[in-house]
């Protein structure tokens, strides 16, 4: 079923892991589909491919998240070659870890630059797009919900606060049709945390399931909100964490 056909989305950090699952999970349903990309160039270039051979208009876009002009810039992009923009996945982030005595002033503001402002501005920007049926989805983590050891203190609290925008941004334009939510994953098996990596047995053990996610089953829980099946749910945050916040 092509249920995204005639939709336009776009997808911060959209190369690697959980962003690229989404961008093909988008692209397969049907959409046309633009993502950001910091560094990985090639990685960018064969994504775009992928997507073209299954008949989509598809866009990369060099763009860091954590520069307002440059996360701007993207969203006027992608609406503009695009002609629409109706999806909006808040993907792109960064891992800080460390005891808090040692997080520097640059390392706090370069964080909540990404995970905070980066995502405001976006969505800030996506909406002078949007119309009707329009959604904006961010990706947090389990680690908004519960954090079971020391040293993702910066992390945590820059994730958490997306739950804060998701609800206030609900309340503004639910009139308008658009609904806003976040994603709160757990352990998920990426080059970043892979699932046969030296924290995994420790992670394991704070699973209610064995086994780590596939970035496909985030990518699949996106794909329901942004669809038909999420036209009344708006405002919350949604735990895809394998039972790691039961």
């Amino acid at each position: 079923m092509m249920e995204f056909n005639g939709k336009a989305a776009l997808v911060t950090g959209g190369t690697r892991g959980i962003g690229a699952a989404i961008v093909r999970h988008l692209a397969k349903g049907g959409a046309d589909v633009a993502f950001t990309y910091a560094s990985a160039e090639d990685k960018a270039a064969a994504l775009v491919g992928e997507l073209k051979a299954l008949g989509r208009r598809a866009l990369a876009i060099q763009a860091d998240s954590g520069d307002p002009d440059a996360v701007r810039g993207g969203v006027e992009r992608a609406a503009s070659e695009l002609g629409r923009l109706d999806i909006l996945v808040n993907n792109a982030g960064i891992f800080p870890s460390g005891p808090v005595e040692k997080v520097t002033l640059e390392e706090l503001d370069r964080t909540l630059a990404i995970h905070v402002r980066g995502v405001f501005i976006a969505s800030q920007a996506a909406l002078a797009h949007m119309t009707h049926g329009g959604r904006i989805i961010s990706i947090g983590s389990c680690f908004a919900q519960r954090v079971p050891y020391g040293g993702v203190t910066l992390y945590s609290m820059s994730k958490s606060a997306l739950l804060g925008m998701t609800r206030g941004l609900a309340r503004e334009v639910g009139e308008r049709g658009i609904t806003v939510n976040v994603i709160d994953p757990g352990p998920t098996d990426t080059d970043m945390n892979p699932a046969d990596g030296p924290t995994a047995t420790s992670e394991l053990a704070l699973l209610a399931l064995n086994h780590y996610a596939r970035p496909e089953d985030i990518a699949a829980t996106v794909g329901h909100l942004a669809g038909a099946g999420g036209r009344f749910i708006t405002g919350t945050s949604i735990a895809v964490d394998g039972g790691f916040s039961a």
